[in-house]
């Protein structure tokens, strides 16, 4: 048999203090007795009574633990990588101040309210890259994003596969035996205007590896122009590109991964109801494990010692004829 707690000097001076008091009890009904020439022999009933339920209150108190039990813990940590697109399309305005600014207003939202465990951040177009590793330092990932700039990232248009292939690669290192019971959680700001080859394969891998992905299409669908200099970027023919958010394949990749699609534009932001999906997603873990632990018994000797209260309270014994 173990202990929950062990046995102290403060146990101790109860037991002690109880004898004293009802020793000094039992003492002066002894000398009462001798005094109407009885021998009160049944208050020795009620001392063994009492004795043993404050016996008992205490083992109850020190918890007593014997034999064993199954336990079953559940694991909630989560991760975040939040990929940004940082091609130039991303400097429209059509957002004020301008879609990539916008973006990083609404993370400094996300990152100060999400409940995940760890934040990473990734910039992309043409390629991707890590900006953040996985960070449990929040004010360090908000630097982070305050420097993002479409200059960090090659000028030609965004392609989500190798943000997809970079995330799902990420995801995997973490991967030891305590990181598999991790919530993955991928959430994707883009206006979505291109989006290259090799989606599908990285959004099957996503989904095998049990990452869900949410999406947020940043910019408006009448469009807007690009910035370039004094004026504003221009086609081989001569005229000026105009860019629209294009939310079809955005929509498709949440879906297939059991995320869902968030739009932000220059009448509504939706990173309130994207903050309430990542953090709802902690209370829809399932993974488990079950434990043998030692088996705190306090709760038998606490209700013997409240029946023998009872039985004290309820029983009464003559002690003395007077």
């Amino acid at each position: 048999m173990t202990w929950y707690l062990p046995f102290t000097s403060i146990e101790f001076f109860f037991f002690l203090l109880f004898g004293v008091l009802y020793g000094g009890y039992l003492f002066r009904i002894k000398r009462l007795a001798q005094q109407f020439s009885q021998r009160a022999n049944a208050i020795w009933i009620k001392a063994i009574v009492r004795s043993t339920y404050m016996g008992l209150l205490v083992v109850a108190l020190l918890g007593p633990s014997f034999g064993a039990m199954t336990k079953e813990i559940r694991t909630n940590g989560k991760d975040v990588y939040v990929a940004v697109d940082l091609s130039q399309s991303m400097k429209a305005q059509d957002v004020p101040p301008s879609r990539l600014e916008k973006v990083k207003l609404e993370l400094q939202e996300f990152i100060r309210n999400s409940n995940a465990d760890r934040v990473g951040l990734i910039g992309f177009s043409s390629e991707a890259f890590v900006v953040s590793p996985l960070t449990y330092d929040q004010s360090a990932l908000e630097l982070f994003v305050q420097s993002l700039k479409t200059t960090l990232a090659p000028p030609e248009a965004a392609q989500l596969g190798p943000v997809l292939e970079l995330a799902q690669q990420k995801f995997k290192e973490t991967e030891t035996s305590r990181e598999l019971e991790r919530s993955k959680i991928l959430v994707i700001f883009s206006d979505g205007e291109t989006f290259g080859e090799n989606v599908q394969g990285a959004v099957n891998a996503l989904l095998n590896q049990g990452v869900r992905v949410y999406s947020v299409g940043i910019g408006t669908y009448t469009g807007g122009r690009i910035p370039e200099g004094r004026s504003y970027k221009k086609d081989s023919k001569g005229e000026v590109v105009v860019t629209k958010l294009e939310a079809d394949a955005l929509k498709e990749i949440a879906q297939r991964t059991k995320g869902n699609y968030f739009e932000i534009n220059q009448q509504i932001s939706e990173t309130p109801r994207l903050l309430s999906a990542v953090n709802s997603v902690k209370s829809e873990l399932r993974q488990t494990k079950v434990v043998e632990v030692a088996a705190n018994k306090y709760l038998y000797p606490l209700l013997a010692a409240l029946l023998l209260i009872a039985l004290d309270v309820l029983w009464t014994i003559q002690v003395l004829k007077i």
